[in-house]
């Protein structure tokens, strides 16, 4: 009698940790919004614009994030540890992912067609799969496996008759697709209430970054670049740029979020899911979009892929297996 009333605390602990249905949906529409909007705001500046420094757009990004986060702290709008020398051990090795998934996304925004961005980007979702497994020790079932890998087909067939093929763009997406699947599970890995927290994960993923990011622009010639566009005194692209930094900010938070209260793929597939839209809406006003039959089927495949893993992760059939000794090594690491 004793052991059993013992052990009745265990299902309500273990559902009071975990998050509810209604956190975890809202932290994904939260995230695709966000995700939705930088891309557009971010392909105004670096291409309707011609900004030629998508690495100080990066940096002005990390600088708001870091103004926003230190001024809510001082009036203790949101909490996260004081700076001591553990936390660079406890970050690493988020902050060199960090920088380059910043800068590669940028570089690669401004180099292709929003539609031929958003199928690349594609290649992101069985990267995070893949790694999920290998860090984090998950499991996924075959409906969501087939579901990957049809996106991944799509993707095949409208890179493969991309009649704007660009070598250095392609390049730059698909290492971005390598930092975006290692953020997504790495910050998974390293969010820990008792240790620095979503915001102190943030805060000083931009700290010690910005300063490297600084002078890679500015040796590079970015920097002086950005200085002499001549576009700075013009009011809408002003606004625009500050737009896209706070913007910034909030796609680090929602995706800090998003990896929170569900799963790294699942983060990566939302993302995926609101690129349906973007790519239409760059067929028909992005203005560099060439048509061809297999490169629209392409597209079509993708999407279909991404929304059969939505309809099977509503109907909870995305839920990882994760070992015994997994899961006591990585207590956050449930979705």
């Amino acid at each position: 009698m004793k052991g059993s009333q013992e052990e009745k605390p265990e299902p309500a602990a273990s559902a009071a940790a975990a998050p509810s249905p209604l956190l975890r949906l809202l932290s994904a529409l939260f995230y695709g919004i966000c995700s939705f909007c930088i891309v557009l705001v971010n392909k105004a500046v670096l291409t309707a614009y011609r900004f030629p420094s998508p690495m100080f757009l990066g940096v002005g990004q990390m600088v708001t994030t870091i103004l926003i986060l230190y001024v809510s702290k001082l009036n203790r709008i949101i909490h996260f540890p004081d700076f001591d020398k553990s936390i660079p051990m406890k970050l690493f090795p988020l902050p060199l992912i960090y920088v380059g998934n910043h800068i590669s996304g940028l570089s690669s925004t401004s180099k292709l067609s929003l539609p031929m961005f958003t199928v690349l980007r594609k290649f992101t979702i069985p990267l995070t799969l893949l790694l999920e497994v290998i860090v984090l020790g998950k499991r996924y079932s075959l409906s969501i496996v087939i579901s990957v890998f049809a996106i991944i087909l799509g993707a095949f067939i409208a890179a493969g008759s991309d009649l704007a093929f660009s070598m250095e763009g392609y390049a730059s997406v698909l290492l971005n697709d390598v930092f975006t699947a290692a953020n997504g599970v790495y910050t998974k890995q390293k969010i820990d209430p008792k240790e620095l927290g979503k915001y102190g994960v943030i805060f000083y993923n931009a700290c010690f970054m910005v300063i490297p990011t600084v002078l890679i622009s500015f040796f590079s010639g970015d920097f002086q670049q950005a200085t002499n566009f001549k576009e700075w005194t013009n009011v809408l692209f002003i606004f625009q740029f500050l737009l896209s930094c706070v913007l910034g900010f909030l796609l680090m938070y929602s995706t800090v979020l998003c990896s929170h209260y569900n799963s790294a793929l699942t983060t990566t597939v939302v993302g995926a899911i609101k690129n349906v839209s973007i790519a239409y809406i760059g067929m028909l006003i992005g203005g560099d979009y060439i048509f061809s039959v297999l490169n629209f089927i392409g597209l079509n495949i993708c999407m279909a892929g991404g929304l059969r893993y939505s309809f099977l992760t509503i109907r909870g059939n995305n839920s990882p297996k994760i070992s015994t000794d997994e899961e006591k090594a990585l207590p956050g690491a449930k979705s």
